[in-house]
């Protein structure tokens, strides 16, 4: 048996006012799972504790993502999280205030029996 990748969604999230790249990355993963349904694993009895699910943010502060906030929003799987440097930031001149756009891939592999 190996793993293999059986969903991948994507996400944006963004922190308007704060500058807080995790909020972003937060709000970015939430976006992406929310676009899915995990039909797949209850229809084929696989207990959702085992998946494997990465999480990749881009962001472009990475070292300012708490991964550990970000794995919380994962309500299912063993969850790796990585920040990479990536997403936007857009300052306001006028008021100093930067608004962060966080992009997330969340990928879920599963362990399935290889073909004959």
């Amino acid at each position: 048996m190996t793993l293999k990748r059986v969903i991948t969604e994507f996400g944006t999230g963004n922190d308007l006012h704060g500058g807080d790249y995790t909020k972003a990355a937060v709000r970015a993963v939430q976006d992406a799972i929310h676009h899915s349904s995990l039909s797949l694993i209850r229809s084929l009895g696989i207990d959702s504790g085992t998946m494997q699910v990465e999480v990749t943010i881009g962001v472009q502060q990475p070292d300012k993502v708490d991964a550990a906030a970000v794995k919380a929003a994962l309500p299912h799987g063993q969850v790796r999280v990585r920040a990479v440097k990536g997403g936007l930031d857009v300052p306001d001149d006028t008021s100093g205030d930067v608004a962060i756009i966080a992009s997330a891939a969340v990928t879920v592999r599963l362990q399935l029996g290889e073909k004959s």
